[in-house]
């Protein structure tokens, strides 16, 4: 009936979770002041900052889909709630409180203060390079159905028989950006990695990554576009500090008049 093996015995010592739960520890610790200012002495017990990042990092480790099944996996995964720092007993968010949390975290700079507080631990331990880098960016698909990807003049047409789960026909349908939009996730765009590949509702996410040890100093998540990856790509080149030669190497999605004109572009 009573068990007094700790969450902490039961993680294995070489398992990849514990470095990284370290330099997220040794960031949170340095964010501490900022944190402090999230918090009011009125209302409803907030969710801890600290536990909400780490949770979402979970989320982005293993590849979980929505923040309800991250509730889930946290409500009985032994390995989630030590990383989060949640006692077996302790209770697990509702999905819409912590999403509703999460909004307001990450609507200040607080993500991007972790970020660099993770990189500033590389730095120290010399494992960045700052002349060499690489980009690339990459599709993400959106969480959502081609059913709610619906005309922009919807209004116009006439009810579904079944509101709840219509039934849609897209055949000889000319679907695009311009005439239709996500009713769940406006901000989705319709796009495809190249000629012969499926379009897809996607954002793009993009990187870019010093070529020494291969971790990424900066991110850039943007609207589908022709030309939001060279454009993304120069905004994070001309953030990289100081005033020595940069290089940075691409595929040949980057290979186009505009890019190489640049002066990033002729670096590379």
């Amino acid at each position: 009936m009573f068990s007094y093996v700790s969450a902490e015995q039961r993680v294995p010592p070489d398992h990849p979770l514990r470095p990284i739960r370290e330099m997220v520890d040794v960031g949170l610790k340095a964010m501490s002041r900022s944190f402090s200012r999230l918090y009011v002495d009125w209302g409803r017990p907030s969710i801890a900052p600290e536990k909400l990042l780490r949770a979402l990092l979970l989320q982005v480790l293993y590849s979980i889909r929505s923040e309800r099944m991250l509730m889930e996996q946290l409500e009985y995964n032994l390995l989630f709630r030590w990383f989060v720092g949640l006692n077996v007993d302790e209770p697990v968010w509702v999905p819409t409180v912590f999403s509703k949390n999460r909004e307001r975290l990450l609507s200040g700079p607080v993500a991007t203060q972790f970020f660099g507080r993770i990189l500033e631990q590389a730095r120290v331990q010399d494992l960045l390079l700052d002349e060499h880098f690489s980009v690339d960016g990459t599709r993400i698909e959106a969480w959502a159905s081609q059913k709610s990807f619906q005309r922009k003049d919807q209004d116009r047409l006439p009810p579904p028989e079944d509101p709840g789960n219509p039934t849609v026909d897209f055949h000889g349908e000319k679907r695009s950006n311009d005439t239709h939009q996500l009713t769940t996730d406006p901000e989705a765009r319709l796009a495809r990695k190249s000629s012969g590949h499926e379009s897809k509702l996607a954002y793009c996410g993009n990187v870019l990554i010093e070529n020494r040890n291969g971790l990424v100093v900066d991110t850039e998540l943007v609207l589908c576009t022709g030309t939001v990856e060279r454009e993304a790509a120069l905004h994070m080149a001309r953030r990289i500090e100081g005033d020595h030669r940069v290089t940075v190497g691409a595929d040949k999605a980057y290979d186009t008049r505009g890019w190489v004109g640049t002066k990033c572009g002729n670096e590379m």
